[in-house]
């Protein structure tokens, strides 16, 4: 029986290795990014939902996240 060198050998294990690795690494990155596209999503629909008891609270005005200072909205008319 033939066999090819522990040269070539080792070389085909790193990059079963590499390969293997890299897979690991894609299905985590997926994980992750689903994670932070779900929770994404609620801080949205969090955010929506805050804003509307603002908006029932002090009615269509701007917030200045820096101080928050309020001011009415311009709504365009003149």
């Amino acid at each position: 029986m033939s066999k090819i060198t522990k040269k070539e050998l080792k070389y085909l294990q790193e990059q079963d290795q590499q390969k293997q690795a890299i897979l690991h690494d894609l299905g985590l990155l997926q994980t992750q990014s689903h994670t932070l596209n779900h929770m994404f999503a609620e801080l949205m629909n969090e955010v929506g939902k805050n804003k509307l008891k603002l908006e029932d609270k002090y009615g269509n005005v701007n917030i200045d996240l820096s101080d928050g200072s309020i001011t009415p909205k311009e709504d365009g008319k003149k």
